[in-house]
């Protein structure tokens, strides 16, 4: 039988990205994503819930993330749900899902000093190092 682990989300940061780096100097940037959903109940009231989602990016697009997108920012993400589980300090077992990112694309304009450009907050779509495709190097601006 086929596999199928797809993840396509648009939303908020709900923190500034916090940028490390594994012992193979590979960047990793975290970040929080508040997802929105809004319906009209059967009695006719709005409603609405707001999903919260971990996401992880490695590389070039996680420098990319960490330097252009701030807590507030819009973005679209593409990538696949990772069930990581650990035992914490006080012997517990935790879990959570988290979904590593594989392509963005920034959404909204910019705003603020040293912010990117509206062409390139509108068009730069980067692509993770499983996904196969060109990275942000070699989009010309």
């Amino acid at each position: 039988m086929a596999n199928f682990n797809k993840v396509l989300l648009i939303g908020n940061l709900t923190r500034d990205p916090q940028l490390s780096y594994l012992p193979s100097q590979t960047a990793v940037v975290e970040f929080g994503l508040a997802v929105n959903r809004r319906w009209t109940g059967k009695d006719g009231s709005k409603k609405e819930e707001t999903c919260f989602i971990d996401c992880r990016a490695f590389g070039r697009p996680a420098e990319t993330i960490n330097k252009y997108l701030v807590k507030g920012r819009p973005v679209f993400v593409e990538g696949r749900l990772d069930f990581d589980s650990w035992t914490a300090q006080d012997g517990t077992k935790r879990s959570k899902h988290r979904v590593t990112v594989e392509n963005f694309q920034f959404l909204g304009a910019p705003s603020g000093a040293g912010a990117v450009t509206n062409e390139a907050a509108s068009g730069v779509e980067a692509k993770g190092p499983s996904a196969g495709g060109e990275s942000v190097d070699d989009i010309p601006f």
